[in-house]
């Protein structure tokens, strides 16, 4: 009876758990062993473009880019301190211990053939430059990847030794067998385990067999589809910007750009006020045009003035027609018509003296004044005739062009209407406006909305104020072609005191996109970092740097406002 019960209890007990190991180890060994199977294939061919390769070295004299295409190198050699191009230098190139001369250019660069550099993988390369400035050995690692349908080696992957490529699980000859093994294996537990005595080993063997093929398995598993995508490099060939708000100019960009720098260096300089003006035209050499008493303007027999005309003074500009009214009229008529009336009675009291006169009655002398009373008449009657029919001559206030017109023919204009402005271009003024008691101590410039700069001579200050401010003159010295008169200008006056700071170029300073101020920093030979920088103006053309930029550090002066427009 004993006996029975122990069977009736642990046969049941020992086919289910040789059943669960049996499952168990099957569902082990089937990824194990798929994961070994494909996990391990040799990795496709590198899918970098051609030309694409490069590198970058630099020093502190010299900045080299080398760009590979086939097997020719081509070198781009520029200064360190402002990024200019070398030209007429002596360059070589060693490449496994092979020293290859470099060919300059048409376009100042410099290139080089070799076969050993198209080889995949790292090569060094040690590039000796002999310019201008001095001999230096730059030394760099070249990139060169696999082209397509070249083959690659297989680097091990970490991982249990099983697992790995050169292990018995990485290769995919004995995965069948692999699988009949567990398979075995695991059927043997399961006898095993229907027995009471062999049960504890039975249960030590099967857990080391779990823990086994769960680490083969995910590492596998692992290998498969655990592979990082390698971080993304910029393109060789196109301007971008950076994740990290950088931007990478390929030194070919750099030379259609035109980008320079310039070192960063503590300065003593003076400082200065901003002051808001306008360009106004010379009073001594130009004026208006206006009409005294109104009325309809009639061109001349050359025409009307045309804008930018040269016009000498007293040339006629127009004429204006005097307006009358009929109540004005009639007394005009009444009065020429009392004059004529007045002129008849003289014409006869002469007739009648001449006769006296030559009959020795009358005298000469009455004659005479008769002559001048009636003269004065026909003046008087030609005078108010005159108010009617000849109209007011507007003529040129002094040499100069034509800078406004408002009239055509046939509009009637008012009493002090400017109908015209007759400028001098070469004899120019800025009329700036100043609410703060600083005055102007020494040199004064002015900056156009373009970016003309303009040399300013102090004429006048006011002692009165408008608008709350003081004004001041200045006349431009020597002004460019093309200043038009009412040009807002910003007037940069220098205070006469002095500050320490890093004087940098106007151009230099752009825009971000919230606005603030920012430089541009060389960071690497084909990158540039940006700067937030706290800048004050000293004249027109340059500004002091208070915060930002450290001594030292390369600032890009020309050509900022182009890369700051990469995206």
């Amino acid at each position: 009876m004993t006996r029975s019960k122990i069977d009736a209890r642990g046969r049941p007990a020992g086919r289910a758990a040789a059943l669960a190991m049996l499952i168990l180890a099957t569902c082990l060994a089937v990824p194990a062993v798929a994961g070994g199977d494909h996990a391990h294939e040799p990795p496709p061919a590198s899918a970098t473009a051609p030309g694409t390769s490069r590198v970058a070295m630099q020093s502190d004299l010299y900045q080299v880019v080398g760009i590979l295409k086939g097997d020719r190198l081509t070198l781009y050699v520029d200064r360190s301190e402002d990024n200019a191009p070398v030209t007429g230098a002596t360059v070589s190139v060693t490449v496994e211990g092979e020293a290859l001369p470099a060919a300059p250019t048409a376009d100042g660069t410099y290139a080089v053939l070799s076969p050993h550099l198209a080889e995949p993988g790292a090569n060094d390369v040690v590039v000796q430059v002999a310019g201008p400035d001095g001999e230096d050995l730059l030394i760099g690692s070249l990139a060169v990847a696999v082209p397509y349908g070249a083959s690659a080696d297989v680097r091990p992957h970490a991982g249990p030794p099983l697992a790995r490529p050169g292990g018995w699980l990485g290769r995919p000859e004995p995965a069948a067998a692999w699988a009949l093994s567990v398979f075995a294996v695991g059927l043997g537990l399961g006898l095993a385990l229907r027995n009471r005595r062999m049960r504890p080993a039975a249960f030590v063997a099967g857990a080391f067999l779990v823990v086994v093929l769960t680490g083969a398995a995910f590492a596998h598993g692992g290998e498969d589809h655990d592979h990082d995508a390698p971080a993304a490099t910029p393109d060789s060939n196109t301007p971008q910007r950076l994740p990290d708000g950088s931007v990478f100019v390929p030194k070919p960009s750099q030379r259609i750009l035109e980008v320079r720098t310039t070192s960063a260096k503590p300065t003593e300089i003076e400082g200065a006020i901003r002051l808001i003006g306008k360009v106004i035209p010379d009073p001594d050499r130009g004026g208006l045009v206006q009409s005294i008493g109104g009325g309809r303007v009639i061109a001349p027999e050359a025409g009307m003035p045309r804008l930018g005309q040269a016009v000498r003074k007293g040339e006629v500009l127009a004429r204006v027609e005097r307006p009358i009214i009929q109540a004005d009229l009639a007394i005009l008529v009444e009065k020429v018509g009392e004059i004529e009336q007045q002129i008849g009675l003289a014409e006869a009291k002469l007739a009648r003296a001449r006769k006296l006169a030559a009959s020795g009655a009358g005298t000469a002398i009455s004659v005479s004044d008769l002559e001048i009373e009636l003269e004065g008449m026909r003046r008087r009657r030609t005078a108010v005739s005159d108010i009617r029919t000849t109209p007011e001559t507007l003529t040129a206030p002094a040499d100069g062009v034509v800078a406004a017109t408002r009239v055509v023919a046939g509009q009637v204009v008012q009493p002090q209407d400017i109908l015209f402005q007759v400028v001098h271009p070469e004899n120019l003024w800025v009329e700036a406006l100043s609410f703060d008691e600083a005055r102007a101590a020494g040199r004064t410039t002015a900056l156009t909305a373009d970016g003309t700069t303009l040399t300013l001579e102090a004429k006048g200050v006011s002692h009165a104020l408008r608008q709350q401010a003081t004004v001041l003159q200045f006349a431009v010295v020597d002004p460019p072609a093309g200043m038009k008169v009412g040009q807002p200008v910003t007037v940069l006056a220098s205070t006469g005191t002095s500050a320490a700071g890093i004087l940098l170029p106007r151009n230099a300073v752009v825009r971000g996109t919230g606005g603030e101020a920012m430089v541009w920093r060389h960071a690497a030979p084909e990158r540039f970092e940006p700067r937030q920088v706290r800048v004050e103006p000293v004249d027109a053309t340059r500004v002091v740097v208070r915060a930002g930029v450290r001594q030292g550090e390369r600032i890009v002066v020309r050509g900022a406002d182009l890369i700051n427009q990469i995206r």
